[in-house]
């Protein structure tokens, strides 16, 4: 058990642990003398355990049962393994999983079934939201995840416009696009504040769905426009980002408010500006800036969004790359997010900063030798504690 527990701490502690660490985990999820620590990382584990495929699923089939479709915590651990890796064997658990209200309920967690083909998952989506209210926000993640494959959703989608998940559900209408042209009216509502349900939050993000699924930006330059002229601009320039050019009329106030006391607005603004411009000179700085090597994971601090736009500029970035990959070098894992999501939450980091640095210097992201192993000795109790310390999820 000593070696279960050691080997369970170096896969949260460490970005690339010795593929033994690995194995002992998936040895212990399959043998009767299982943990939650073990069974969590092990959903966590996307590729890292690709290896393994072949007997996780073979396991999974055992606790389905004759018929296939038993489900519990068993099934639910392997058939999330097996979804982060995209291997579609997951799917007929995962079928079953939605029937009985076991698939995850929190985002991050959820963000894992995106990994496979959305044809192969929408109904079960699709039939989790006429259930109901819960999982909702999971299940609408997952959906905005897959973008226009999720067009067969909208019926579905559209009805939570009438929900406290509304403004979850306009970010999935947006990401669908053309395919939710039908639901340009109850846009327009929420624009105009005419819903019931409208909030001055959902202005610019109904507005901006509705240029999506319409091709028409008026509603959008004007709803963020004039949010970003009126100090409420953080709200507003994603959405001015993502119209670029269209956008052209906003770029000087934008470009104000790079100077802006607040970090996620000036990330928003170097992003925003060079996405309507085209310039990259004043945005590399201020994204720069942002990029701090010692960030633990917390949330609440920019610092991957600042890598992501860094690495959508590219090229003119090159001044980024050194620092980049120093990050990408470190052996330890993000240390704020909870032991739950910590894997998840580095794993997306580590592609943040892989996808940036090729997109910037190809070829520059090459990551460290595998940490060692120790023999799996158990870490000492103050490294436990950072470990498995708790915060905010992502």
């Amino acid at each position: 058990m000593r070696r279960v527990d050691s080997a369970v701490e170096a896969v949260h502690r460490y970005r690339r642990p010795e593929p033994a660490c690995w194995d002992a985990v998936v040895e212990a999820v399959r043998s009767e003398a299982s943990s939650y620590d073990a069974d969590h990382a092990l959903i966590q584990a996307g590729r890292a355990v690709v290896r393994h495929a072949d007997r996780i699923a073979d396991d999974l089939r055992r606790h389905q049962g004759s018929f296939g479709t038993a489900v519990g915590h068993g099934v639910e651990v392997r058939a999330l393994a097996l979804a982060g890796m995209g291997d579609l064997r997951a799917l007929p658990a995962l079928h079953s999983l939605g029937k009985h209200g076991g698939l995850p309920t929190q985002r991050p967690q959820a963000r894992i079934l995106a990994e496979l083909p959305a044809a192969g998952l929408v109904p079960t989506m699709r039939a989790t939201l006429q259930k109901g209210r819960y999982r909702a926000e999971a299940t609408l993640e997952v959906l905005s995840a897959w973008g226009p494959g999720a067009a067969p959703a909208v019926p579905e989608v559209t009805r939570f416009l009438d929900t406290e998940y509304a403004y979850d559900a306009l970010r999935v209408l947006g990401r669908i696009g053309p395919a939710a042209a039908g639901t340009a009216n109850r846009l327009v509502d929420f624009v105009t504040g005419r819903d019931p349900r409208a909030g001055r939050h959902h202005a610019r993000r109904a507005a901006w769905a509705h240029w999506r699924v319409t091709g028409d930006p008026t509603l959008a330059l004007d709803a963020c426009g004039a949010a970003v002229r009126s100090g409420t601009a953080s709200h507003g320039l994603p959405f001015l980002a993502d119209l670029g050019p269209l956008a052209a009329a906003h770029a000087d106030t934008v470009r104000g408010l790079l100077d802006s006391p607040g970090a996620w607005t000036r990330v928003a603004a170097a992003h925003a500006y060079w996405r309507i411009t085209g310039d990259p000179e004043p945005a590399v700085p201020v994204l720069l800036a942002e990029v701090d090597p010692a960030w633990a994971g917390h949330p609440a601090v920019p610092v991957q969004e600042a890598v992501r736009r860094l690495g959508e500029i590219g090229a003119p970035a090159a001044v980024a790359a050194p620092l980049l990959g120093r990050i990408l070098a470190q052996e330890e894992r993000l240390g704020h997010p909870f032991e739950r999501i910590r894997i998840l939450a580095d794993g997306a980091y580590v592609r943040t900063l892989t996808e940036a640095l090729e997109r910037i210097a190809p070829g520059a992201a090459v990551g460290p030798v595998p940490a060692p192993s120790k023999e799996l000795v158990p870490l000492p109790a103050p490294a436990r504690r950072r470990i498995f310390g708790f915060g905010r999820p992502i």
